[in-house]
């Protein structure tokens, strides 16, 4: 696939309705995704598509996605955000303790959640050592990809 017509794709896609489109030919993968995400203003709330696309430049396989978020928290601190869509577990089963709760104090590579993806099961590490200022999802709620789960300070 010529670059020329990779960019007209990327535009056709843009423009659409689609909110997916995958590609396969000769080696080369192109998937896009694109979600809406809702903006807050004045009170009332408008849904707008929202597209992000990049492309290696010269490998075989281009990805190009875009993940709804929600609204992350003008507080401080550093955000660890989901790396897959999936369901957010905060425990390692539903009759044991969270892996970590509010005020807690975590390291880096300490496993925080774990996100069910295709049935299997993912756990989430801290990226920063701190202290979990706020849990911003539930246990067992369907997570984005990119979506903010926690912030550490």
């Amino acid at each position: 696939m010529e670059f020329e017509q990779l960019i007209q794709l990327i535009q056709t896609v843009s423009d659409s309705t689609l909110t997916g489109f995958k590609y396969e030919q000769s080696g080369i993968k192109i998937s896009m995704q694109k979600e809406k995400v809702q903006i807050a203003a004045a009170g009332a709330v408008v849904t707008a598509p929202v597209t992000e696309f990049a492309a290696p430049a010269a490998a075989p396989e281009v990805s190009a996605a875009s993940a709804e978020t929600k609204e992350a928290p003008a507080a401080e601190g550093k955000l660890i955000k989901s790396p897959l869509v999936g369901t957010f577990y905060a425990a390692p089963s539903e009759d044991a303790e969270p892996f970590v709760t509010e005020g807690a104090t975590v390291k880096k590579g300490q496993t925080i959640a774990i996100v069910e993806a295709m049935k299997l099961m993912n756990e989430i590490e801290s990226e920063f050592d701190g202290t979990v200022a706020e849990i911003l999802v539930e246990n067992g709620e369907a997570v984005e990809y990119g979506q903010p789960l926690f912030r550490i300070v």
